[in-house]
């Protein structure tokens, strides 16, 4: 388990972020701000963004970069917002392309229209 204040505490029994056999494994990342607060009254955009700096900041805890990161899954609130969730996260991602999912879903918790986990490799492991 690893730990770091770039991130709101886990609202469950879980860690942010886990290691096991060279990989990190980072929780799904709501747009919970570090402070605790939430952004889900906010625009779609903007929580796609702080839910993609969520994930970054657990991937860093686990000691890896965005470079790092092999595979992202994404849970959206409706698939209409496919196209927007693509724009946001290609501005955040630049030119390193993950591979990737993306699940249309009902509804999330706490009212969020995204929420994203990420794998990425180890420090120390081709990614």
């Amino acid at each position: 388990m690893t730990t770091t204040t770039d991130l709101a505490r886990p609202g469950g029994h879980y860690s942010h972020v886990a290691q096991a056999g060279g990989l990190i494994f980072t929780a799904g990342q709501l747009g919970i701000r570090p402070d605790g607060s939430h952004t889900a009254d906010l625009p779609f955009e903007d929580q796609v963004r702080q839910a993609l700096a969520n994930m970054l900041a657990a991937v860093k805890a686990g000691g890896a970069g965005r470079e790092g990161i092999a595979k992202v899954t994404a849970y959206i609130v409706g698939v209409d917002n496919w196209p927007r969730f693509d724009a946001v996260y290609a501005e955040v991602m630049g030119d390193h392309r993950p591979a990737r999912t993306v699940v249309p879903v009902p509804e999330l918790h706490y009212g969020y229209l995204v929420e994203i986990d990420a794998i990425a490799a180890a420090p120390g492991q081709k990614g």
